[in-house]
């Protein structure tokens, strides 16, 4: 059976930007968590089977991680942000608390290894933190880094990689920079810049995945 690869995205233009590969199928599965994990699932379901699954955006440079606008971001692992408890002694993640979201540690849903190893040439490997609630404070930006150890944000990986553990799928998130964090009026964007690089990444992607899996 030939190899096929499941492109979630969240918005069209980032679809849009990408264009459709041969040996891909294509998913703007709309922001945040609850569509990214829905679109998946129903990909999974009508149109699989897929060899690899691969939550592809844009994403925001977190404080301290050293990054710019239009760097790439390969995810070791994608985090919740949200999900647990805010105790008086500080935040308790779902592990913390006792409990479990799925095949993982408490919030953190790792990458599948493998590809992680194939893809880490492209940039800086690294925690993705997904948010419910996006950085537009500096305050807000520090307590991500700091709950989740990331260097970057979005808004839907964690929930890409958490259904293709249910399914059994290996699963990466990797994202181009677009902006900055923290004061809003302080951010810096470039979404064409982005958006531009995006084809160029999922090229990039496609022919690592295809050559190593030989």
């Amino acid at each position: 059976m030939a190899r096929r690869i499941l492109i979630v995205t969240a918005v069209d233009a980032e679809a849009d930007a990408i264009g459709k590969p041969k040996g891909t199928f294509v998913v703007s599965g709309g922001i945040g968590r609850t569509n990214a994990a829905a679109a998946t699932m129903a990909a999974l379901l009508s149109d699989g089977p897929f060899h690899w699954i691969v939550n592809i955006g844009v994403a925001g440079a977190l404080p301290e991680s050293g990054l710019n606008i239009g760097d790439v971001v390969i995810g070791s692992e994608s985090v919740y942000m949200e999900e647990g408890l805010q105790s008086p002694d500080g935040f308790q993640d779902i592990g913390d608390m006792g409990f479990t979201l799925g095949q993982f540690e408490g919030n953190r849903v790792p990458a599948d290894a493998w590809m992680i190893e194939q893809l880490s040439s492209m940039g800086t490997v690294g925690t993705i933190a997904t948010v419910a609630t996006c950085s537009g404070t500096d305050e807000h930006a520090s307590s991500v880094v700091q709950r989740t150890g990331a260097i970057a944000e979005a808004m839907e990986g964690a929930a890409v990689l958490h259904v293709a553990t249910q399914m059994n799928t290996p699963a990466i998130e990797v994202r181009v920079i677009s902006n900055t964090t923290g004061n809003r009026d302080s951010q810096s964007w470039d979404l064409p810049l982005a958006f531009e690089k995006l084809e160029h990444v999922t090229t990039q992607v496609l022919q690592l995945l295809w050559k190593t899996a030989e």
